[in-house]
C-alpha cells in the first residue's frame, strides 16, 4: 500500500502538526559583537607640597626664599575599549511544509 496513509498522514488526524506533511526547521540565535566605552580610572587631583625655601645671607641672618607652595596635578580618567557578545534574537524553531504533496490531507 503506498501513498499518504501508508506514510503516516491519516488524513492530518495525526496529533498535530503531522510529521509527514510538516517538518520541524530550527533558526539559530543570531548574535552580534557590541564595542563599549568602559572607564578603566576614575580622574584624580594629586597635590605636591614644596617645604618653603631658607638661605643664611651675608649677614648672618636667616631669610625665607620661597614661601612654602602646593601645586596640583590632574590626572584625567583612562578609558577602554571592550567587547560584548549580545543576542540580537533567541533561536526558535517552526513547522514548514514538507515539499512532496500529501494527497489525503491538501498538502503541496
Amino acid at each position: 500500500m503506498t501513498g499518504a496513509a501508508s506514510a503516516g498522514c491519516y488524513n492530518c488526524y495525526a496529533p498535530p502538526p503531522c510529521t509527514t506533511c510538516y517538518q520541524q526547521q530550527y533558526v539559530q540565535p543570531q548574535y552580534r559583537t557590541v564595542d563599549e566605552t568602559v572607564m578603566v580610572s576614575p580622574g584624580s587631583v594629586v597635590a605636591h607640597r614644596a617645604p618653603a625655601q631658607y638661605r643664611t645671607v651675608m649677614v648672618p641672618q636667616t631669610v625665607m626664599v620661597a614661601p612654602p607652595s602646593v601645586q596640583y596635578e590632574r590626572i584625567p580618567p583612562q578609558y577602554a575599549t571592550r567587547q560584548r557578545v549580545e543576542m540580537v534574537q533567541p533561536g526558535y524553531s517552526y513547522y514548514a511544509p514538507v515539499q512532496m504533496g500529501c494527497a489525503s490531507c491538501g498538502g503541496y
